[in-house]
């Protein structure tokens, strides 16, 4: 493939487009595939950013044909989609669909898929470059890589590439995160593994980078000689639906706290790279991550909660060990917060709050970086009783966009200063609606860029993380909170310990 002389090979501005390449989807009768997997291809086709020689192969027992399978594909599509429905579109991609029945134990099915990605060579002009998605539970994943090593569908060689996409959770701990990564990485090399957590894909995370380093206001005050506390937030409004078994076997701290909002924390407070690359990026995170500190008294700095019966949205909502698979006696936690430090010279002394739950008000993630206040007020205490700190919140979701709170004269005849906000939405700034998350990531995937995809060594520094905090919960009972509350007062009384109390978004 001859380059384009007249672009500049630096210049990102243009849409990338992958070379020729199929995806394979293993699980792809899943509500993942369905919601969000399906509907971003189509909206990656419709904006004009998949090649033409390209393929869909979906692997699942149900026993079906390519027609029956481009039909589901076809309904998940349009019902999921963000971006316009072309049927001209779904048309031409419905012509490179193709469906390989079976069980992920039987070699025949394997061997069927294999040969259908050889086909596809002659056929769509693929090249023999291939992704393939584990859409599927990682107690899954060993035969699924076994059965990949044996076909030889894992091979990259000079002339193809073949890559894996890894769904979260990596593990349940760092043990069993060590023997995951060890397995994917004996069948597939290491840069051709891509680890995905949805949240690094959306577009306001990203913004936090240029944010910090693409500005000269906020980088001057990004560190403990001003900002008081850090306070991240991914608050959901819905309980567990049908995921009893997984989350009684996880809980909020492995399912949330352990990827998610790690990997804010540590896009918060990294350094800044020496380039806007992914090995750069990604050293400056894992410094993060190892530099963390648990609080010495996990009593009263690591509390999690579950969520009894309650209100939400004028409806009333049941308890956890009420819903349908759990347990009544379950100890599994459906809220998690913990106080959090960063051990470098930029961070050192400022107290990150990390909190997660469901059931709880209103959905939202957010991260809420507090100032300190200023040395000296020329003004009487009465004239700033409305005044609190100056923050910055970044809204991940919904709503993406940021806001500045700060103080400012009330007007009339007297002094009275109180705080007000600035705010920038990302809907009312630009005219291009934000992708998906999965549709950027899916994008990355096939364009082999790993700059949002965490490696091993991150993975194993969150769980280091995570582990010490599991161990002391193991012999706890999570303090009940109301649905419709923000968790429990013992939450509360975290923040209060130290003269904060936590931001209601």
């Amino acid at each position: 493939m001859t380059s384009n002389p007249l672009r500049d090979p630096r210049d990102r501005r243009l849409p990338r487009v992958p070379e020729p390449c199929a995806l394979v989807v293993f699980g792809i009768t899943g509500d993942l595939a369905r919601k969000k997997l399906l509907p971003a291809v189509y909206d990656l086709a419709n904006r004009g950013l998949l090649p033409t020689n390209f393929a869909l192969l979906g692997f699942a027992r149900r026993d079906w044909g390519d027609m029956e399978f481009a039909e589901l594909a076809r309904t998940a599509a349009r019902e999921h989609a963000r971006t316009p429905w072309r049927e001209e579109v779904w048309e031409r991609l419905a012509a490179s669909v193709r469906f390989v029945q079976g069980s992920f134990d039987d070699d025949a099915a394997f061997d069927e898929l294999a040969a259908a990605l050889a086909d596809l060579e002659s056929s769509h002009g693929i090249g023999g470059n291939a992704a393939f998605y584990l859409s599927i539970p990682p107690s899954l994943f060993p035969v699924v890589l076994r059965q990949m090593e044996r076909t030889g569908m894992a091979e990259s060689t000079d002339d193809r590439w073949r890559r894996v996409v890894v769904e979260k959770p990596f593990g349940t701990d760092l043990p069993s995160s060590r023997e995951l990564n060890e397995l994917v990485d004996s069948v597939f090399s290491a840069q051709d593994v891509f680890r995905i957590d949805h949240y690094l894909g959306k577009e306001t995370v990203q913004n936090l980078m240029a944010l910090r380093f693409a500005n000269s206001l906020f980088e001057p005050v990004w560190n403990a000689q001003h900002v008081d506390s850090v306070q991240i937030t991914m608050a959901e409004d819905v309980g567990i639906g049908g995921r009893a078994d997984f989350y009684e076997r996880t809980g909020a701290a492995r399912d949330v706290l352990q990827n998610h909002l790690l990997q804010l924390l540590a896009l918060t407070a990294m350094e800044e790279p020496v380039e806007f690359a992914a090995e750069d990026i990604r050293t400056e995170k894992l410094k993060v991550l190892r530099a963390i500190s648990l609080p010495a008294d996990m009593r009263q700095f690591a509390v999690r909660g579950q969520y009894e019966q309650g209100w939400l949205a004028g409806q009333r909502a049941c308890g956890y060990r009420d819903e349908k698979g759990v347990s009544a006696e379950s100890t599994t936690e459906t809220y998690a917060a913990v106080r959090l430090g960063v051990e470098t010279r930029r961070w050192a002394g400022v107290p990150f709050y990390l909190r997660t739950g469901k059931r709880l008000p209103r959905r939202v993630t957010e991260i809420a970086l507090s100032f300190r206040k200023a040395p000296h007020l020329p003004f009487a205490p009465t004239d700033t009783e409305e005044l609190g700190h100056n923050q910055l919140v970044v809204r991940v979701q919904p709503d993406e966009g940021m806001t500045l709170k700060f103080g400012s004269k009330v007007p009339g005849s007297v002094m009275e200063v109180r705080d007000v906000s600035m705010d920038f939405l990302y809907g009312e700034q630009f005219t291009e609606a934000s992708p998906e998350a999965y549709e950027r990531l899916l994008l990355d995937v096939l364009l082999g860029d790993a700059t949002l995809f965490p490696r091993n060594a991150e993975v194993e520094a969150s769980w280091a993380v995570i582990d010490p905090l599991e161990e002391f919960w193991a012999d706890t009972t999570p303090y009940p909170y109301r649905a419709g509350e923000w968790g429990p007062r013992a939450a509360e009384e975290m923040l209060a310990a130290e003269g904060r109390a936590w931001r209601r978004p």
